[in-house]
């Protein structure tokens, strides 16, 4: 089963993620993007550049999120393996189909749709996505506002390309409000994974 933590910067997935890592130890933890290969490297490096190409930045996304498979998802679920994944392809939907949305050269009526149709052909769907919603102020404010994707007004075209995500796949996301103290949270996360994955896992 392939499980996926979603929301935005300053939301607490990683804190999550952490956490989850007592409960389920034979569980394979991983994140998106990568922080093992340098196909991560070099969206870290496009991260801290403000000048970077957008349309070009998505392509590195793409790439991470490829070879991720690849070495780690793919293998990972031919076992049998509980995988639990901060962030994935709904991060690059969402965060890269807000940032195009001013790239002039892209001549495409929704940038999301179009995020979405890269990935389409290779990519794994995640089995259960617990999104974690924080309102914009309150992500900007916690995540420190160190980098372009940190900005509130940013933050507002990520968030509602999100609630597009959570419309169009209903039965897949569990929302949890993260704007609680992060025991609150984790305690709505980990009802829902068991929920999901039963408590034999």
């Amino acid at each position: 089963m392939l499980v996926t933590l979603e929301g935005l910067d300053g939301s607490g997935k990683t804190t999550v993620w952490e956490a989850l890592q007592d409960a389920y130890p034979d569980a394979v933890f991983t994140r998106e993007p990568t922080n093992d290969s340098w196909y991560g490297d070099a969206v870290y490096r496009s991260i801290e550049d403000d000048d970077a190409d957008s349309l070009a930045e998505l392509f590195l996304y793409t790439a991470d999120h490829a070879d991720h498979l690849t070495r780690k998802i793919e293998p990972a679920l031919e076992r049998g393996d509980l995988v639990v994944s901060d962030r994935y392809s709904d991060s690059r939907f969402a965060y890269q189909g807000a940032t195009l949305e001013d790239y002039d050269r892209l001549e495409v009526p929704d940038p999301l749709e179009y995020v979405v149709a890269v990935h389409a052909p290779f990519t794994i769907d995640p089995d259960l996505t617990i999104y974690l919603d924080v309102d914009p102020d309150t992500a900007a404010d916690r995540a420190g506002a160190t980098n372009k994707f940190e900005r509130v007004d940013y933050l507002e075209t990520v968030r509602k390309n999100y609630e597009r995500l959570v419309e169009r796949h209903p039965d897949r996301f569990v929302r949890v409000d993260a704007n609680r103290s992060p025991e609150a949270v984790l305690e709505d996360v980990e009802d829902a994974l068991t929920d999901a994955v039963g408590d034999g896992y």
